[in-house]
């Protein structure tokens, strides 16, 4: 089964989404994919900022084709993208001020598994330079991000246990499409952006899906 953030066709695991072959199937996590739509949705939230510090994990691939899909998008809305990226939890702190340093407006929050691991950290740092923010995952706005913009975990952990069912009463993974998610979540915490000083337009908190107070 497949739960992955990168595309298995690209890596070589599968011939395709639609007809994997092999004894493969499952649901991916196309984080990076949207990228893009979260510099939109940072942008419309506060249409004053025009320099974004994009943060990521130095040599991830997920990271570098995140960043590739905000610069494209950076492009067209006007908008300065400076990668910053970590190896370690140890070079959180410095990353931040040179977030500081170099008049950041806002920032994007990469999705990778070693970042969603230090997610509390990472948030309190965030408290510290006082930025609007997006992530990657929903997880860091319960622990009191400001907002985050992604698929449904839910509902794709869901529908893996559909294929993985499927397979189970008989069904060969090979004739089973590799599925991608259709659900996409905007989760907003009111209570963060409050405390940060930060006015989020009354019409963008309607297109939020969640909004935590």
């Amino acid at each position: 089964m497949i739960n992955a953030n990168e595309d298995p066709a690209r890596l070589g695991l599968i011939t395709s989404l639609a007809r994997p072959g092999g004894n493969l199937t499952g649901v991916v996590d196309i984080a990076e994919q949207l990228a893009g739509k979260r510099l939109e949705l940072l942008k419309e939230a506060f249409p004053h900022i025009t320099r974004v510090v994009h943060l990521s994990v130095k040599n991830s691939s997920p990271g570098v084709a995140d960043r590739h899909e905000v610069e494209a998008a950076a492009r067209l809305l006007g908008v300065s993208i400076q990668p910053l990226e970590v190896q370690g939890s140890e070079d959180f702190a410095q990353a931040f001020q040179a977030a500081r340093d170099a008049r950041a407006e806002a920032l994007i929050v990469a999705g990778t598994g070693f970042l969603l691991s230090h997610r509390e950290r990472i948030v309190q740092l965030v408290d510290t330079i006082r930025l609007p923010v997006i992530y990657t995952h929903a997880e860091f706005v319960r622990v009191g991000g400001l907002m985050s913009y992604a698929d449904d975990g839910l509902e794709r952990s869901r529908r893996a246990a559909t294929l993985v069912d499927k397979i189970l009463k008989g069904a060969k993974p090979a004739e089973l499409p590799v599925e991608r998610p259709t659900t996409f979540k905007l989760v907003i915490n009111l209570k963060t952006a409050q405390a940060m000083g930060l006015t989020i337009p009354s019409a963008f908190l309607f297109q939020a899906d969640e909004v935590i107070k």
